[in-house]
């Protein structure tokens, strides 16, 4: 029998934390996987009272067995570990005569590029080291845990399909909004896994059982797998100076049982769980019946925060500017290498209403292959919104998918047998929703029945080679009424029989229906309405066209899909009286109405990420006459205030933070270069230590508060990861700093924290410590010492600000009575 087949007769029990654990029985600090050969006793003792207290399985301790992480520990230490760590959990299994062994993966602690330094393809050696490692030494399946960044996850899952034919589980970390450290939501999140053909997910870590639960409750509503929760034991707090949880072991077996009766098929703990917890939890789920695990029938694309349904009730708006053909201007853009350009294509059609954007590259003479993934990198780095991949070529489309942070439209393939052969691998092994085309060998089909009669021929191919039929999408395809007057109710037709008789969506390109006519607009926007009444889910359209926006919306208006009217309302206010149309005349269409677009700002760029804009806007601005200090007072700070409130608000997420922090950079170095010139320098607001604490080997936390404070004046003096309590007060003392900031996202390495900062304290009394990390909150700061604990980056910001603002005023202070 095999973990799938146990999941599918019954509900599955996992282990529970294991690092706390660890630290009761001698772990003090360093790195928990060594122990897998220098404790092997100590290590599967914990998995043996896991199997004990009633775990089906357990995980392996190789959490952070990976290359990135353990650089420090030799070139194979990933294997060894990992090969020993499997080994001991598999004498644990043994002994207890039943039960598998998860080889455990989780993060690398570092950010992938564009936000962090990264590259995707080197997280994906990293995980497929440690997954052939773990496979070897007899691992039964492969956990991917605490994932907090689609695009890393994607590096796992393609790790682990590419490197063995284990089953694999994936789960994710969400904060109490239910997103992921980069922004990703449930429904983002499923997308892109089942897209990935992972065999079961969830989420794991971050949360305790109340706040999971909902959580839970919408991943198993959008699921087609089985789903996994393994929450943590509530929240951390101190008590008699131990670090404990707040939810006991009967307490979370209660709250657990609610969540498999409303779904989920596999339970487990995490942070703060014990053995206790897992035996209480097994037997308060003592005869509940599993919900089936049942296939949802929703066509999904998904970018790297959210997903977008394609349905009747909300037809998707596919952008269609970012396409080269007939467009001389973004063909240059193209060939120089332009991207600001590009991008701004996307930013205008984001705020036109687009819900999802093509992108062709298609440009004779360009390397393609390179330029796709370079473009979906560079459109991901600044904009949220899902992508169509648009390109004939399928090495190109292999690159852009495997670069593509979610799950894309992919456009095309054809019923043409070289192209199934070459896109439907593509789509079964990366995910993401095929655009159909109804043509094959012998061209266009003339009949609407010629053209179903495509469809299903490639949609029986696609679910030969494991592709579900809700991840194809039918372009019935349209040709110019101008030569052909039977050519618009040809594909209206075929858009009725595909969604009748194979119950697929459609997509069309909508503007193919104007070639050769006069007011192309008029024509696409009465072409628009008739296709979505067909039953036409996806269009691809400028939504700048005013006709166009108005016939989607005055759609959606009359067939109730737009409750009370009021997108149409608030995008077609009133006429004032007297004004053309305020008495039944025709108004000015929306595009009329509109200003001309508005050129770009720096305080614009820096906001929306736009790096290349900044640093040329900054240059411009300083060329012109203007000062160092008013490009930063006015513009850059302005603009990172802005975002950093949208930030802490939750309704910006960490890329868009990152990336206007390396827009503000780029400003940055246009003013070192004039003050240079001048033979000034930029005023520090102060200087100030990070560093990541001893034992811990996770940079992300840190190198996000770095990035934030040298874009708000300060010097910062990183000293890196797995530091030692003496290097950082050494650090401090040679610089003469009055803040530190230090970070750990280990339980097992809290202690370092608090032996840092006491030391600190002892050594240099002046300075200041703050702390951050996924295993901190306020009370544990308190606890060990900490001057002040900020939840996120902006926090630490705002304190260092503050910190300099107590001590210029200090400075500005009278001493004594005569001012001395």
């Amino acid at each position: 029998m095999t973990i799938l087949d146990l999941i599918s007769s019954r509900l599955v029990f996992a282990d529970g934390g294991f690092g706390s654990l660890l630290i009761e029985r001698g772990f003090s600090g360093g790195v928990p996987e060594e122990w897998n050969l220098s404790h092997p006793d100590v290590v599967e003792s914990i998995h043996a009272d896991y199997f004990r207290a009633g775990s089906d399985y357990v995980h392996a301790n190789t959490f952070g067995s990976n290359r990135v992480k353990l650089a420090a520990e030799g070139r194979d230490a990933a294997a060894r570990f990992t090969a020993a760590g499997v080994a001991v959990a598999r004498r644990a299994r043994d002994a207890a005569g039943r039960g598998f062994v998860a080889l455990d993966v989780g993060p690398t602690g570092k950010l992938l590029a564009p936000l962090g330094d990264l590259a995707f393809e080197d997280a994906v050696a990293a995980f497929a080291e440690q997954v052939r490692a773990g496979a070897e030494a007899g691992a039964d399946f492969v956990s991917i845990e605490t994932m907090g960044d689609v695009l890393e996850l994607k590096a796992a899952v393609l790790a682990a399909k590419e490197s063995c034919s284990l089953p694999v589980f994936a789960t994710v970390a969400f904060d109490a909004r239910g997103k992921l450290l980069t922004g990703a939501d449930p429904a983002a999140v499923v997308a892109l896994l089942e897209g990935l053909g992972v065999d079961a997910l969830g989420l794991n870590c971050g949360l305790g059982p109340d706040t999971a639960a909902p959580i839970a409750a919408e991943i198993v509503r959008l699921s087609s797998l089985p789903v996994v929760v393994k929450p943590n034991a509530g929240l951390p707090r101190v008590d008699a100076g131990r670090t404990v949880y707040d939810v006991g072991p009967d307490d979370f077996a209660a709250r657990m049982a609610a969540i498999a009766r409303g779904g989920a098929r596999v339970l487990g703990g995490c942070c703060g769980t014990t053995p206790a917890h897992i035996a209480a939890l097994r037997r308060a789920c003592e005869g509940i019946e599993p919900v089936p695990v049942t296939r949802k029938t929703r066509t999904v694309v998904s970018s790297y925060t959210h997903a977008v349904e394609l349905r009747d009730e909300e037809p998707a708006i596919v952008g269609e500017r970012i396409n080269p053909t007939g467009k001389k201007r973004f063909q240059l853009a193209l060939r120089e290498g332009d991207f600001p350009y590009v991008l701004r294509q996307g930013f205008e059609q984001r705020e036109a209403g687009a819900h999802v954007l093509d992108v062709n590259v298609g440009v004779p003479g360009l390397d393609e292959r390179a330029l796709l993934p370079r473009v979906v990198r560079e459109l991901q780095a600044v904009l949220d919104l899902p992508l169509q991949l648009d390109t004939s070529d399928p090495a190109a489309m292999e690159a852009a998918l495997r670069a593509y942070a979610g799950k894309a439209m992919v456009n095309s393939v054809s019923g043409k047998q070289v192209s199934l052969e070459a896109v439907l691998p593509l789509v079964q092994k990366y995910g993401g929703v095929a655009v159909a085309l109804c043509l094959d060998d012998d061209g266009i089909p003339e009949t609407a029945e010629g053209r179903l009669a495509v469809a299903k021929r490639i949609v029986r191919e696609a679910e030969a080679r494991g592709i579900d039929r809700r991840d194809i999408v039918i372009d019935p395809l349209c040709l110019a009424v101008s030569a052909d007057p039977r050519a618009a109710a040809v594909t209206l037709r075929a858009i009725r029989l595909v969604r009748e008789e194979l119950g697929v969506g459609c997509v069309l390109g909508v503007s193919n229906v104007s070639f050769g006519l006069p007011r192309r607009e008029t024509v696409n926007a009465a072409f628009l309405t008739l296709a979505l009444h067909a039953g036409l889910t996806a269009a691809i359209v400028n939504p700048g066209s005013a006709p166009v926006r108005d016939a989607y919306e005055t759609y959606r208006a009359l067939l109730g899909l737009d409750p009370h009217c009021e997108t149409y309302i608030r995008t077609h206010p009133p006429l004032p009286k007297g004004e053309p149309g305020s008495s039944g005349t025709q108004p000015p269409s929306a595009a009329a109405m509109a200003p001309a677009a508005a050129p770009e700002t720096l305080t614009g760029a820096v906001r929306r990420g736009l790096k290349a804009e900044a640093s040329r806007l900054a240059a411009e601005a300083l060329a012109a006459g203007g000062t160092p200090v008013s490009l930063i007072d006015e513009a850059i700070v302005p603009a990172l205030d802005e975002v950093g409130r949208l930030f802490e608000q939750g309704t910006l997420f960490l890329p868009q933070l990152l990336t206007a922090a390396d827009a503000a950079s780029a400003a940055f170095e246009e003013i070192k270069k004039a003050l240079a010139a001048r033979g000034a320098a930029r005023e520090s607001a102060g200087r100030i230590v990070l560093a990541t604490v001893k034992g811990d080997v996770h940079d992300i936390g840190k190198n996000i508060v770095k990035a934030l404070l040298e874009n708000y004046g300060f010097d910062v003096i990183d000293l890196g990861k797995d530091v030692p309590p003496e290097r950082v007060v050494e650090t401090a003392k040679r610089e003469g700093v009055r803040l530190v900031g230090l970070s750990a996202l280990m339980t097992t390495t809290v202690p370092a924290m608090e032996e840092t900062i006491h030391l600190l304290h002892a050594e240099c009394p002046d300075c200041k410590v703050m702390v951050g990390g996924a295993v901190l909150t306020q009370e544990h700061a308190d606890r060990i010492g900490a001057d002040f604990y900020s939840k996120d980056a902006m926090g630490s910001v705002r304190y260092a600000n503050e910190q300099v603002r107590l001590g210029r005023a200090a400075q500005a202070a009278p001493r004594g009575p005569a001012g001395r």
